[in-house]
């Protein structure tokens, strides 16, 4: 087997100097079933993490530690050249999950070249100047003679941004202006004659400038093979698990009660009212209101209360009593009763089906009459607004989560729903309907000494 590994001697003193991959090719390694989707799945929560932290604003400093935490957490390897295999394998089996829509490939390319550029920032100078001969860039660094000569301009520069320049090692690089957009706008290059000298502590921009660009091609020519032969041709292998792999839930479990245990009936309405994010206390008023919810509206919220604690026989009790207006009590066993039972494993193939996560319910589209769905992304803006209010959330607050929502962040608005109701901090952001739950309630413990 022929291993890819990103390393390469450095020519003055045999040091080993890493190199980040520039994904040219796609490794000739046999790559197990299992191993082809955990890789992704890993290197999913990173480019996710990112994602988040954006969204958030975090700082760039904040950024940085972001990113060097997520790659720690979820790609490091014991082995070095199992570590570097699995960055690239990752990298191309994402590339055939996100080719497949302009929205995919948008969002993919972002966040890979967000995650290269910190990476690369991580390197040595030694190592960043080995990574712009590997990737074979176009620039020479300046002369001594050239750099004396505009010396004083470049430590103008640099005294404006609270730097020194350090002559005797400084090294800087020659560019078409146009190729360093965010230096030029921010001020932070000397430009004469249509070029921009670029120090070696700003290269960063440079080398993702090309990364981007020769991934963007990239991305474009995925997605003509996935379309034209890949598709077709793994399509009882390999593609059901790249059409699932961009709404993969990456989370815990909740297909079990947590921390706080079981639930009962005389609780669940004082719970809904405190620890129910938005999707379920929507649908746990409609069920109240109408007596009656559609499949899709049962499934969601039946296997949500099954995830915070809710026992079987409770949630019989609950949905017959709530359905008892409209539904006698023959009809329900009839017609009613298996599916809860189904959910809970006492039925059909005994399987025990697990919660809805978020990215699940945001990726269906509810009916005529269908109640069950994500309301930051289902409902209409008046409605939405509304809801926030009965929820408790300030005006201001709704105005955050409303902007959070006009650019498709339903998640992140979510989150910041949690955090206006609470008066407390979600970092880790709202990734499941039971995650809000348990968080709430931790909330609530901490305020109150014990749970609500």
């Amino acid at each position: 087997m022929e291993v890819f590994q990103s390393h390469r001697k450095s020519s003055s003193n045999n040091v080993i100097v890493s190199i980040l991959p520039f994904y040219r090719s796609a490794p000739p390694l046999e790559v197990r079933l299992e191993d082809f989707e955990f890789f992704a799945m890993d290197r999913l929560r990173v480019l996710k993490g990112i994602s988040d932290g954006l969204c958030r604003g975090k700082k760039p400093e904040e950024m940085e530690k972001l990113v060097e935490d997520l790659w720690k957490a979820n790609m490091r390897h014991p082995q070095a050249v199992e570590e570097v295999n699995k960055d690239i394998i990752s990298h191309f089996v994402l590339r055939l999950v996100y080719c497949r829509t302009e929205e995919l490939r948008k969002w993919f390319l972002s966040m890979e070249t967000t995650l290269f550029r910190h990476r690369f920032r991580l390197e040595s100078s030694e190592a960043q100047r080995a990574l712009m001969s590997e990737f074979k860039l176009p620039y020479k660094a300046v002369s001594n003679a050239e750099f004396e000569s505009v010396k004083d301009k470049l430590s103008q520069v640099a005294r404006s941004m609270g730097q020194n320049l350090a002559a005797a090692d400084a090294i800087f690089y020659k560019v078409p202006f146009e190729e360093v957009p965010d230096l030029v706008s921010g001020r932070r290059v000397f430009i004469h004659k249509g070029h921009a000298y670029v120090a070696m502590n700003q290269v960063v921009s440079l080398v993702v400038t090309q990364f981007r660009s020769y991934i963007s091609k990239a991305l474009i020519l995925t997605n003509r093979k996935w379309t034209s032969t890949i598709r077709e041709q793994e399509k009882d292998r390999l593609t059901p698990i790249v059409e699932a792999l961009c709404t993969s839930y990456l989370g815990p479990d909740y297909s079990q009660p947590q921390e706080f245990g079981e639930i009962s009936i005389k609780d669940i309405d004082q719970v809904a009212k405190t620890s129910f994010p938005l999707c379920m206390r929507h649908l746990f008023e409609k069920v109240k209101e109408d007596h009656h919810l559609k499949h899709g509206g049962r499934m969601q919220l039946g296997l949500f209360l099954k995830g915070v604690g809710l026992k079987l026989d409770d949630a019989l009790a609950f949905w017959k009593a709530e359905f008892a207006p409209k539904v006698s009590a023959e009809r329900f066993d009839k017609e009613y009763a298996y599916n809860i039972r189904h959910n809970y494993g006492r039925e059909g193939k005994r399987t025990d089906y697990t919660p809805y996560s978020c990215q699940k319910i945001i990726s269906v589209t509810p009916g005529i009459g269908d109640h069950h769905g994500c309301p930051y992304r289902h409902f209409s803006e008046e409605n939405l607004r509304a809801a926030l209010v009965r929820m408790g959330v300030s005006s201001r607050a709704v105005e955050d989560v409303m902007d959070k929502v006009h650019n498709r962040h339903y998640q992140l608005a979510c989150t910041l729903t949690f955090e206006a109701v609470h008066g407390s901090s979600c970092d880790a952001g709202i990734n499941h309907p039971n995650q809000y739950f348990i968080d709430s309630q931790r909330v609530l413990q901490s305020k109150n000494g014990s749970v609500a």
